[in-house]
């Protein structure tokens, strides 16, 4: 359905928009706001059935409504164009579909742990965001009355930050791309400073976040301007047409190049632009960290191949020398700093850092295979992900959850099943056979091999291995280790965690038997600009 075809509307100026293409989009947005209404409508012990019972609708039919698209008499188009402009915001093609329902996935996924409130009774987010905790960084409130409801605008605002992912990675124009860098990230920015423990080390985090990803979005739009300013368009397509069709000089078009890359790599915890990753991942909430640590990358990558193959393919030999020094910096920096970490959330920001240098790997391929294979790691490295946050969640003593590495002694002997599914998310973290990781990874190797990347490849293999050691390290000291007479135990998780978890780690188990059907997604086809 076209809104503007015909009658006065596009004598006005109205954009085209094709309803069906975007259903999804419309749907998750409209859900935000209405769950913005209902914070203001409804008394506080009425929201929290309300807002988990519209969130996770609006995510099914989001998903229902993306699946009768692609399998419908789908068309790659572009939408949200303007009457004069040659092309739209929004280019719903395969790989934007491949993305939309892979954050839908992922999404569900981390509502359920968001609104689980039976790992941490009450749930894992404050009742009132201005608390404070003591100078510690733990809080003594937990029991007063103040304490006993939850934070039920994380919904609307888990809803926001989904839909600004699915339209940053789907922008066909960078000022579309900045817009939705920005509705991702400050509802992230908010919700990473909800924890109803730790508080202080929960507002910390929050704090760095947004300074950081300020400066971030700052490079961003300066980068914007000055590819404005190079090829006179904010347009994917006409960036590229000027790139390779022009005579002026190439200054601003690297300079804005690089400023943009800054601010998408960051968003990826691609090294050296991770230094918020370890204290916000530690920090935030753990369903927040989970649904970080997993969207947030999707989106970025998905943005950062857009934005490579469309608008810089023409000019690979210049900058991938560079991005090639960025991931042998990011694989470095995460397989090495990964060892020295002793809080189990540390341990998996660096290695997202690690896993960040692999998906550059296979982003800077610019070939149909390193697109599926980048698609698809990103897809295994998000339910794969997701799962081991929701484990981390259930280990826990009088202070909340136990993520030092001590505490994590002998788990296999208070809870063998926990111990077994958590090795097995760490094995497929470390790439072994049988698992969506080793598939992730073999798939982008391949890709990048394929396109004479052979040196990286190499170094990616070795950071692998390095990386592999911390993994171990937690797999050892949970079969191998006597556990302490006072360690925490394992709290058994409500139907919402417990789906959680069960889906992330089937979701890498079948990614790694049979990994096809996703690959042939993955490749369905390419961008449409």
């Amino acid at each position: 359905m076209d809104l503007a075809q015909g009658g006065p509307a596009t004598a006005l100026g109205v954009p085209s928009i094709d309803v069906a293409a975007v259903l999804p989009l419309l749907i998750i947005f409209t859900a935000g706001a209405v769950g913005v209404l209902l914070e203001a409508a409804l008394p506080r012990q009425q929201r929290w059935p309300a807002q988990v019972a519209l969130s996770l609708a609006s995510v099914v039919g989001a998903g229902v409504a993306l699946a009768f698209y692609a399998t419908g008499d789908f068309e790659r188009l572009t939408t949200f164009r303007a009457e004069e402009a040659s092309s739209g915001a929004l280019a719903v093609d395969a790989p934007a579909l491949f993305l939309w329902g892979t954050l839908l996935a992922l999404g569900l996924l981390a509502l359920l742990l968001i609104a689980d409130r039976s790992v941490e009774p009450g749930g894992a987010f404050v009742s009132r965001a201005a608390l404070r905790g003591n100078a510690g960084g733990t809080d003594t409130l937990t029991t007063e009355k103040t304490f006993t409801g939850m934070q039920t605008e994380v919904f609307p605002l888990t809803l926001f930050a989904l839909g600004g992912m699915m339209t940053f990675c789907a922008a066909n124009d960078l000022l579309t791309m900045f817009i939705a860098l920005e509705v991702l990230s400050l509802p992230l920015y908010l919700m990473c400073g909800l924890a109803r423990r730790r508080r202080l080390i929960s507002q910390e985090a929050a704090v760095k976040y947004f300074l950081l990803g300020a400066f971030a979005s700052a490079f961003f739009l300066y980068g914007v301007a000055m590819l404005y300013g190079y090829a006179g368009s904010v347009h994917l397509a006409d960036i590229a047409n000027a790139a390779s069709g022009t005579d002026r000089s190439d200054t601003l078009l690297f300079a804005g190049f690089g400023l943009l890359a800054i601010g998408l790599l960051f968003k990826g915890s691609v090294g050296p632009f991770h230094t918020w990753t370890p204290d916000v991942y530690q920090g935030a909430p753990t369903p927040v960290t989970g649904f970080m640590a997993a969207c947030t990358k999707v989106a970025a990558f998905g943005g950062l191949i857009r934005v490579l193959t469309v608008s810089f393919e023409s000019t690979s030999w210049e900058w991938r020398g560079v991005l090639t020094a960025v991931a042998i910096v990011s694989m470095a920096i995460g397989a090495i700093l990964g060892l020295t970490q002793r809080d189990v959330k540390r341990m998996i920001a660096y290695s997202s850092v690690a896993h960040a240098g692999f998906l550059l790997v296979g982003a800077m391929a610019l070939t149909e295979d390193g697109l599926s294979a980048t698609l698809f790691y990103l897809l295994a490295y998000g339910f794969t992900t997701l799962a081991a946050f929701g484990v981390i969640s259930l280990v826990r003593d009088s202070s909340g959850e136990a993520t030092d590495l001590s505490a994590w002694a002998g788990l296999a002997k208070r809870s063998p099943l926990v111990a077994a599914v958590f090795t097995f998310l760490l094995l497929a973290l470390a790439g072994i056979p049988l698992t969506s990781g080793f598939v992730g990874k073999f798939a982008v190797f391949e890709a990048a091999l394929s396109d004479g990347m052979a040196p990286l490849v190499v170094v990616a293999l070795v950071a692998s291995a390095v990386a592999a050691f911390f993994y171990l390290r937690v797999v050892v000291l949970m079969y191998f280790s006597e556990p302490a007479p006072d360690g925490p135990a394992v709290t058994v998780p409500g139907a919402f965690t417990t789906t959680a978890i069960a889906v992330g780690t089937i979701a890498t188990l079948v990614l790694g038997v049979l990994p096809t059907f996703a690959l042939d997604w993955a490749s369905a086809g390419g961008f449409t600009f």
